[in-house]
């Protein structure tokens, strides 16, 4: 079929098969073209299949040579609908990565469940033996627990209404948005679903059955953000969560012998989950401007290989035990460009002072689309396989 984009809101319903191939070859290309690193020969990504987790998967294997396992929970085609990106990304990874003689193999299901880790489990103790390092990048809004009940995450806050600009990227237009206090129970979800409880128990199934090898890593990805968007975020709901992931990280490297566990704070970027937070796109357009033009912005490839090349070697942690990916996101010349802008920005402003075009094109590349030398005219089969499932 000839696939087009159709965008619902912060989410686009089709994907295509060739950009999302594309996307995955530019993004090896980019790791190809630096210098390899001397990183994690085994690893687990659990949430591997877009996003900060497929940079990390890419990267592990094509700059250190990794074996890679992924976990993700995505829907392949049916014929009539296109798989989701995951899923294509997915497929391309691991084309290209036997094409490199990597070992890659991917798990489909629901990373939460205990029938998924036990799968992971066996699958790491026949083909790897151990792994040196478990990557947990799982990015959901809802979480099945083992009795059957479904949680669902919320952005909210947890004091009082919160009012701040936004803006409605289709109509390009400046509004603005309230954010209302969570409930305790609605606190208590969003840290179930976006805490640190389901790394630890992965991190513990697998110490348990003896798969982590001596001097094992393992991290877990977050995002701080700045002053603007604290009320809603850093002080809210998923503030609460990511507080609770921080604290995880300091009781797996107590609690289980020989495994190190860290935080990477990353940087802001259009991801299916920043898209869906009031107030954070418009900071990401004002944000894009000024990075680009000081020369300074990074995609996911371009932070995760600066995070297993650079921060991750030499322990670069800051006063919390955290890695700063978002170090230069945060230098305060970068935060005080920005500030102005969003004081001054208005409808008519908007192109001079925020890179809309450059959000849109971030947020159609995650599900192949606005790749360069990609015909979209053409028809294409959208049932691909990925080659270990």
């Amino acid at each position: 079929m000839i696939v087009e984009p159709k965008v619902r809101g912060f989410i686009c319903t089709t994907a295509h098969p060739t950009g999302c191939r594309e996307n995955v070859k530019q993004q090896i290309e980019y790791v190809k073209s630096r210098p390899k690193t001397d990183g994690p020969k085994r690893v687990l990504v659990i949430g591997s299949s877009t996003g900060y987790g497929l940079s990390s998967r890419i990267d592990l294997a094509f700059s250190s040579g990794a074996a890679t396992i992924g976990v993700m929970f995505e829907r392949p085609s049916n014929g009539k609908r296109t798989a989701s990106a995951g899923w294509y990304n997915t497929a391309a990874f691991e084309e290209f990565a036997q094409a490199d003689g990597l070992y890659a193999k991917t798990i489909n299901g629901d990373a939460f469940s205990r029938e998924v880790k036990e799968e992971a489990a066996g699958l790491i103790a026949g083909d790897l033996g151990q792994v040196d390092m478990v990557v947990y990048s799982l990015a959901s809004p809802r979480r099945t627990l083992a009795d059957g009940t479904t949680v669902s995450s919320v952005l909210k806050t947890t004091d009082k209404d919160y009012t701040n600009k936004t803006i409605d990227l289709a109509s390009r237009r400046i509004t603005e948005v309230t954010v209302t206090p969570a409930t305790e129970a609605e606190i208590a979800d969003t840290v179930k679903v976006m805490g640190g409880e389901d790394w630890k128990d992965w991190i513990s199934l697998l110490s348990e059955k003896g798969l982590l090898a001596p001097d094992a890593v393992t991290l877990a990805y977050s995002y701080l953000g700045p002053e603007l968007t604290h009320p809603m975020y850093m002080d809210g709901s998923i503030g609460r969560a990511k507080e609770h992931l921080f604290q995880t990280s300091r009781e797996i490297s107590q609690e289980f012998p020989g495994v190190t566990a860290y935080i990477s704070v990353n940087k802001a970027l259009v991801t299916q989950s920043s898209a869906a937070i009031p107030i954070v796109p418009l900071y990401i357009s004002i944000l894009y401007k000024v990075m680009k033009e000081q020369g300074t912005h990074e995609g996911c490839i371009e932070q995760m290989y600066r995070l297993y090349a650079e921060k991750l070697p030499a322990r670069a942690v800051d006063g919390r035990g955290m890695l700063r990916l978002d170090d230069w996101e945060m230098e305060p010349d970068v935060q005080a460009a920005v500030l102005r802008a969003w004081d001054e920005i208005t409808d008519e402003n908007l192109d001079r002072l925020a890179d809309i075009d450059g959000y849109w094109e971030d947020f159609y590349q995650m599900f192949g689309f606005h790749m360069d030398g990609v015909d979209y005219a053409a028809d294409v089969e959208v049932e691909v396989a990925v080659p270990s499932l």
